[in-house]
């Protein structure tokens, strides 16, 4: 039996990209980023295709088109980028172009040595006569009015003048302004796309906690006293400013310095353990200061060109109010007592996790929703999110898209340190950006891999990552007693591989005294105040405002996915170039990994992706320890000394 209904497809539009699990979640990218949207498009016979590719914000009627090029063996591109930040959706329309398939058919005719034509000509006039026709329907009439004439013109033309008449940019032009569509294939899929801010994509990031922002170990700060820490992390180039959870600490099973079970009189506590007598998570601590004094600092910080993210971190003390005002919203024990956190052998008895599936889930997911609304209505922009594989991705999506319909605007970090599946699949559920494997990847080849596989494949269009040399919670080997160099290598490799970076605060200072046989802090600032002079002799931050203010002003290094590693001849060495979008601006990156030994090599530069003709002359300048080099030709001589200058960041000027 015949299918019924409406007209059959007469084109094959397949293979639609890039779509994010076959269009099940979104595609990202962030405002005047570039989107190339690919498929196939073929259909039976010889007919001449043609496609475009139309979009529209959601839950708008109208739609924009954009004519599609033909790239290799049925394939089929368009590239555009969108100034205004939303949802969109993209899809494709395709037909078998009547006008240049008889043009085709017609010259293949001529160049077979066929001359009675007559026919041909008739066929070709009624195809220009309904353009003709069209462009009146469409109150064109100047386009009318040419078609018309070029029929005109036809009917007179020997058979052999009709190409040169045809054939022609302005005659192709007006013809594809009214292509006859009544066989017209529109894609079965669309292609779903998030457009955000600018900073989803790239900011410096400088964790400090609140509390030791003066660096005294005998007297806790407020937030009346982070200002000069604040306006400290602009001076080194930080956009944002993220604090650890500001809220009440419990003091039930509060744990004392290095992670001890036991705290002695005045042990500050972990800010994870959230909650007490003075609220939870709508409360800030009261040694901290207030609600008004946060957003004082909050419209302080903004008014220096940074943005303050806070710790959301769904973690409850023994002492929240939701242990008493909701006990259902926990995991109890058989003998029906509330369980604290686990991570076997770890033991966290000053926190109570949330039990997301619990018979009253509805109103807990609510409540979480509120808490960050709260935060939102208070002027928050940027969440970094405590652990979020250890909850439901189904409410992570769930959240995202609550607070989204308020504000689009909010972005969210995922905290994720776990099994790559997870991490991909917050990523595509809606976080903003994300943690990765990066603080422990060290050597050329582990780098060149794991930002191959962020930036080239499928992670590319719904995974931002970001790149945390350190943490509070992780001081890997290589930082433990480290030299400045060390600092200095890990800072330039996350600051310029990828376009969203942060540190933790002690970084500038070369910290690393690790908790012998672990990665972790020796005194965390995590359990106590920490004595710091924020200037001591041996830091690093002119080297990182350097860093910063560079990633600033090179376009190159603001593109994330515009990235191609350089073959090195030494592995202690690892290169590779940048490009801004429209290719204007472009810089090469050369690392010397090895903190404590001068490392030389030869690199071997793609010209022809540069766009450098061989045998010609070019200048690269190393805008981060100054100095011009003229090279030529694609292979060169680099010679970094760790103790001196262990990176070049070289703008490459084209001849």
């Amino acid at each position: 039996m015949l299918p019924s209904g409406k007209r059959l497809p007469t084109v094959v539009i397949a293979n639609l990209s890039p779509l994010v699990e076959s269009g099940r979640y979104p595609t990202k990218r962030v405002a005047g980023e570039s989107l190339r949207v690919e498929a196939d498009v073929f259909k039976e016979g010889h007919d001449q295709t043609l496609a475009v590719l139309r979009w529209r914000r959601q839950g708008k009627l109208k739609w924009t088109e954009l004519p599609m090029s033909h790239v290799d063996n049925d394939r089929w591109a368009a590239e555009l980028s969108f100034p205004e930040t939303g949802r969109y959706e993209l899809g494709i329309i395709a037909w078998a172009d009547d006008f240049l398939t008889w043009l085709h058919d017609f010259e293949r005719r001529l160049d077979g040595g066929q001359t009675h034509l007559a026919a041909e000509i008739e066929e070709g006039r009624i195809i220009l006569n309904n353009a003709a026709i069209r462009a009146a329907t469409g109150r064109d009439s100047a386009d009318a009015e040419a078609i018309e004439e070029l029929t005109t013109r036809l009917m007179q033309s020997e058979p052999a003048a009709v190409p040169r008449l045809m054939d022609n940019p302005e005659a192709l032009a007006l013809l594809a302004r009214w292509p006859n569509r009544a066989l017209a294939t529109t894609s079965a899929q669309t292609l779903s796309l998030v457009v955000e801010t600018q900073p989803s994509l790239f900011s410096a990031w400088y964790e400090f906690f609140p509390r030791g922002a003066e660096g005294l170990a005998n007297r806790h700060s407020t937030f009346r006293d982070c200002l000069p820490r604040i306006e400290d992390a602009a001076a080194m180039g930080f956009d944002v400013v993220y604090f650890p959870p500001i809220h009440p600490i419990g003091t039930t099973c509060r744990k004392g310095k290095n992670n001890a079970v036991s705290c002695e009189p005045g042990d500050v506590g972990s800010p994870w353990a959230i909650g007490g007598e003075a609220g939870g998570h709508r409360a800030v601590e009261p040694a901290l200061g207030t609600v008004e004094d946060f957003v004082w600092l909050l419209g302080e910080a903004r008014a220096r060109g940074v943005e303050i993210a806070l710790d959301f971190a769904l973690n409850c003390s023994p002492d929240h109010p939701y242990v008493h005002e909701h006990p259902e919203w926990f995991h109890h024990r058989p003998d029906g007592s509330i369980k604290y956190a686990e991570n076997p052998p770890k033991k966290y008895q000053d926190i109570y996790p949330l039990d997301f599936h619990c018979d009253d889930w509805r109103d807990l997911w609510q409540e979480l929703r509120d808490v960050v609304l709260f935060w939102v209505e208070k002027g928050v922009r940027i969440f970094r999110v405590d652990n979020p594989h250890t909850k439901p991705v189904a409410f992570w999506e769930w959240l995202i898209a609550q607070i989204h319909a308020v504000d689009p605007d909010v972005i969210f970090l995922s905290e994720a340190f776990t099994k790559p599946k997870m991490m991909q699949t917050l990523a595509k559920a809606g976080f903003t950006q994300s943690y990765t494997y990066f603080t422990w990847r060290e050597t050329a080849a582990e780098l060149r891999d794991y930002v191959t596989e962020l930036t080239q494949g499928p992670m590319r269009d719904y995974f931002r990552a970001s790149f945390w040399p350190n943490t509070p919670d992780i001081l890997p080997r290589h930082l433990q007693n480290a030299n400045a160099a060390t600092f200095k290598i890990r800072a330039a490799l996350a600051a310029t591989l990828s376009t969203s970076w942060g540190i933790y605060s002690g970084y500038e200072l070369c910290e690393g005294a690790p908790l012998p046989g672990r990665e972790e802090y020796l005194d965390s600032e995590k359990y106590q105040l920490k004595a710091r002079d924020w200037n001591q002799p041996g830091n690093i931050k002119p080297f990182l405002a350097r860093l910063n203010r560079i990633r600033r002003e090179r376009p190159a290094l603001q593109s994330y996915a515009n990235l191609a590693f350089v073959p090195a001849d030494n592995e202690q060495i690892l290169a590779w170039c940048k490009w801004s979008d429209d290719k204007s601006d472009l810089v090469l990156v050369v690392v010397n990994l090895d903190p404590h030994h001068k490392q030389e090599s030869l690199v071997h530069l793609p010209l022809d992706l540069l766009g450098i003709p061989c045998g010609t002359e070019y200048e690269v300048e190393d805008v981060l320890f100054e100095g011009t080099y003229t090279w030529r030709d694609s292979t060169n001589f680099v010679s970094l000394d760790p103790r001196i200058k262990p990176v070049h960041l070289f703008h490459v000027k084209r001849p």
